[in-house]
């Protein structure tokens, strides 16, 4: 897909645009986010990232509308259990709720920077080495299988080490400054742990690309729709984080969901790659519309077996104890 200079600068500005929106309606006065304004900027967000890929229909074509709207699933939906993290950061950090959009809007915009980044070295990578499809297939793979084995294990949060490194280096103050990242005391400055927490959203994101990026060069190759996917569906998930709050305790398979996903993804580039070297036929093929049918197919069947064993579970545990016979 060609995309001329304007085309990429009317989608950073429009990309701008909605973040300078977001930050005058929502952050201009510190709130606690309601899961009724939650939901509606969440549908304000799929809105956008809809009309984002009707553009790329009608200026593009149908493929790269598919391609679109599959990478922007599938990054979505990835981002899902990515929250999980999030809010355990959150409550290690002790951000008070009305300061955690101000955390996760300034964390996902710096990831979204360190992300464009990770796609132009992903996208040269792999205009020059046709092998690179083998190793991101052999990744999604793995990580896929690493999934499925520690889908029982419960997840807790512990400082990577670029939060360990700005805690060793400059003194951080104990408690927060409304939503101050700096401080001066007593003609000293110092952190506050508003400014770690953000540079701990930021990196954990930063390292939930690290199977997100492969994933969606294994359904498009084009530098813009990975962006655009990846952007759309990062804006759409601090708002995305208030809306299912305890929710996301009750996706009990969304782990299974996502490591088949991830499973296709990786055998999808594997056969793409062997289809550079000549070395499978020209039938053995996953196309766009079969790649969009079976992430949209896991993701439903996923959501809806985990709410019902939610329901179930709940009805059993709201059953009363049977009375023991002395």
């Amino acid at each position: 897909m060609h995309v001329p200079w304007w085309g990429w600068a009317a989608t950073l500005g429009g990309l701008a645009l909605l973040l300078l929106i977001d930050l005058v309606i929502v952050d201009r006065k510190p709130h606690e986010v309601s899961t009724g304004e939650a939901a509606r900027w969440v549908t304000f967000y799929i809105a956008c990232a809809i009309a984002f890929g009707i553009g790329v229909w009608i200026f593009g074509d149908q493929h790269f509308a598919i391609e679109y709207f599959t990478g922007y699933i599938t990054e979505y939906s990835l981002s899902v259990d990515n929250l999980f993290i999030f809010m355990v950061i959150m409550s290690s950090f002790a951000v008070p709720a009305i300061h955690q959009h101000r955390v996760l809007l300034i964390g996902i915009l710096l990831a979204l920077v360190m992300r464009g980044a990770f796609i132009a070295v992903g996208a040269a990578l792999i205009e020059r080495f046709v092998w690179v499809f083998f190793v991101f297939g052999a990744f999604l793979i793995w990580t896929a299988i690493g999934m499925i084995r520690n889908k029982g294990e419960d997840e807790e949060y512990k400082e990577n080490v670029v939060v360990r490194w700005v805690r060793k280096v400059f003194p951080v103050t104990e408690e927060y400054h409304e939503t101050k990242s700096i401080v001066k005391i007593d003609g000293k400055r110092w952190l506050t742990p508003m400014f770690v927490v953000i540079v701990a959203i930021g990196s954990a994101d930063l390292l939930f690309a690290v199977d997100s990026i492969p994933a969606i060069f294994g359904i498009t190759q084009d530098p813009f729709l990975v962006f655009a996917a990846n952007a759309f569906a990062l804006m759409g998930l601090r708002q995305l984080y208030f809306l299912l709050g305890g929710l996301v305790d009750k996706l009990v398979y969304l782990n299974v969901g996502l490591s088949i996903i991830l499973g296709f993804i990786g055998i999808k580039l594997v056969i793409h790659a062997l289809h550079e070297y000549h070395a499978v036929p020209e039938w053995l093929e996953i196309n766009n519309w079969m790649s969009l049918g079976v992430i949209i197919g896991v993701l439903v069947i996923t959501t809806v077996a985990s709410l019902a064993k939610s329901r179930k579970d709940e009805a059993a545990a709201a059953q009363p104890e049977p009375e023991k016979k002395s």
